[in-house]
């Protein structure tokens, strides 16, 4: 535990006093409707919801989660990830601006644009449940345990003292300001965030234990740690760290902020953008922040911690008021700010107090969104008032709240969380990609491959199929194929049910093509079909950019995959392969640069 200082205390509470004021600065703005409390009137620059989507990624349990996995897979454990990236660049380039055009509230209101019907009703009904309750506590409940941690190392606190004041004051600016409070101390909320982050990472490792960034590097604990990829000749991790995560993981799973074909709140801040433009520039500078620069400062803490407490035992030894069922590998980073000096400590700890924030704030203002404008608004009280609706999106918060803090002080480590949701998303991601390009699918093929996936995942992991399939030593599959097995069997439940349940009707087609006229060959059928029958569809005129969207996404990967190693190399000291991947970074911006420019002049 650390002792703060008068200095530590003071900025720390002005740092509270701050974001507290924003939010009562808003208040009145955001109370107007709910437009304004859940999108912020639909005006917000790129940079701004840029900066936004980079604070709210990064929460209290974001490094938690780095340490687990350097502590426990090396640098390279980190593609579990990393791979998402290809999920953030095709919305970039390709989803941002279908999204933009649809111009809808919420992301689930897309499903009566696209779909109709009564299946289309629940199916918007439904997930707000799933998503904005179910899901989103899950992912709050994260968030939380880092915090609650974070207090028990740091500070001596007991679990519910953490959640009563980290939760108080955080649904106390949720509710007041809106999503407009949320964007604008997002702004400050990143700053704070990135200066402590980085602060921590330059004393640790110039702590005398670890002797500079030379000695840390040479360290026997580390070094097997370093590498970027994982062992070509070890099968099963490469398997399990590389293959999957890039062949399946980026297209087949559904996961908060790295949603295959955008959604949730990275959506909700495109929904909010000025224009389509505001909305790509946006999301563009969110993946460049969050998978090439970012990571550094919380990698190099999560080394340094192998050197001080290189096992559980080092950990619970130094910390003995850490209770037996929050103990795990992710507590290193949080055992390695102990040793702050004041001043600085006080600037992390405002840090990790902006990064539980503005995680929250998003994640309450977004759950609430759905509860209000897909639930009771559509499906409870459509003639609702605009002040009713506000009122039930603030009490919506408090209780989006309350749940997650319960739920987290039911948890152990970040990586347990992080698995289980990857796996209850695992095998919708691709219908969610396709369903903007193929005609065929309808509302059926979501509610398969929503329930399917859920079904299948908990046969897999929490009942005697998973010992029987993966975990004995006469299993029939290797532990790392549960993931594919459950991607193929949930793809293949959706698609057969897509062909077994008619398609939407002529009528809800037509409708979704003139609204957004998406590209390729997948709904060639339909505009075939409306010529014989003599219906005119808006024309497309944006021919080409599809492919050039995904040419983009590629040359994007380069960039930013670049710029990740790039940074990486420079750190380990390796010139000749951080020069080389700098070089790549010019060479893909250029080509980026001219294939963007070629999108931009067929894009009204």
């Amino acid at each position: 535990m650390v002792s703060l200082s008068v200095f530590d205390v003071v900025v720390i509470v002005l740092f509270f006093a701050i974001t507290l004021l924003i939010g009562v600065v808003v208040s009145k703005k955001a109370n107007e409707n709910t437009s304004e409390f859940f999108l912020s009137g639909k005006n917000m620059p790129w940079w701004l919801l840029g900066l936004s989507m980079v604070a709210t990624t990064f929460s209290t349990d974001t490094p938690n989660l780095v340490t687990d996995i350097v502590r426990n897979n090396g640098v390279a454990g980190n593609w579990v990830w990393w791979a998402f990236l290809i999920t953030g660049l095709l919305t970039v380039f390709v989803y941002a601006k279908l999204w933009r055009k649809s111009n809808v509230n919420t992301d689930i209101e897309f499903y009566e644009l696209r779909y109709g019907g009564k299946p289309a009703r629940f199916l918007r009904g439904f997930r707000s449940l799933y998503l904005g309750v179910v899901f989103n506590v899950m992912a709050m409940a994260g968030v939380t345990l880092a915090a609650i941690k974070i207090g028990q190392i740091m500070l001596g606190l007991d679990p519910w003292q953490t959640v009563l004041s980290a939760g108080l004051i955080t649904v106390v600016f949720s509710t007041i300001g809106g999503f407009r409070g949320v964007v604008y101390t997002d702004f400050v909320l990143f700053f704070v965030a990135m200066l402590g982050a980085i602060g921590a990472a330059y004393y640790l490792v110039n702590l005398p234990e670890i002797g500079g960034l030379d000695k840390l590097l040479t360290h026997k604990n580390v070094v097997p740690k370093l590498s970027l990829f994982p062992n070509f000749s070890d099968r099963e991790s490469l398997i399990t760290l590389l293959i999957i995560p890039l062949a399946v993981q980026w297209w087949s799973s559904w996961y908060p902020g790295a949603e295959p074909g955008g959604g949730g709140y990275i959506a909700q801040r495109m929904l909010a953008a000025k224009n389509q433009n505001h909305a790509i520039g946006a999301t563009f500078f969110f993946n460049i922040m969050h998978y090439a620069l970012r990571p550094w400062p919380w990698i190099i803490v999560a080394l340094t911690s192998l050197v001080i407490y290189p096992d559980l035992l080092s950990i619970k030894t130094a910390f003995p008021n850490i209770s037996g069922d929050k103990l795990g590998h992710d507590l290193a980073y949080s055992a390695m700010l102990t040793r702050l000096p004041s001043g600085l400590l006080g600037l992390v700890l405002a840090s990790l107090v902006a990064a539980y924030m503005s995680t929250m704030s998003t994640h309450l203002n977004w759950g609430a969104s759905y509860v209000v404008n897909d639930l009771y608004k559509q499906q409870i009280h459509p003639k609702a008032s605009e002040k009713e609706l506000v009122m039930v999106g603030k009490i919506t918060t408090v209780v989006l709240m309350l749940c997650s803090a319960l739920l987290a002080l039911l948890l152990t480590n970040a990586l347990q969380l992080f698995d289980v949701i990857l796996m209850f998303g695992a095998g919708t991601g691709l219908l969610f990609i396709l369903r903007w390009f193929w005609w065929r699918i309808n509302a059926w093929s979501e509610i398969a491959a929503m329930f399917s996936s859920g079904v299948i995942s908990i046969l897999l992991n929490f009942t005697v199929l998973n010992n029987l399939l993966f975990s004995a030593q006469n299993s029939l599959l290797p532990s790392w194929s549960k993931y594919p097995v459950i991607v193929f069997v949930t793809t293949f439940v959706w698609l057969l049910v897509t062909y077994l349940t008619p398609p939407e009707s002529e009528t809800v087609l037509y409708r979704f093509y003139n609204k957004i006229q998406p590209e390729g060959l997948g709904w060639r059928k339909v505009i075939l079909n409306a010529g014989k029958h003599k219906i005119e569809l808006t024309p497309s005129h944006q021919k080409g950019n599809l492919p050039r969207g995904i040419v983009a996404m590629l040359l994007g990967c380069v960039l930013i995959y670049s710029c990740l190693f790039a940074t990486g190399y420079w750190i380990y000291g390796q010139q000749n392969y951080a020069i080389g991947c700098s070089l790549l970074v010019g060479i893909s911006s250029y080509l980026l640069i001219t294939t963007w420019k070629k999108i931009q002049k067929t894009t009204l």
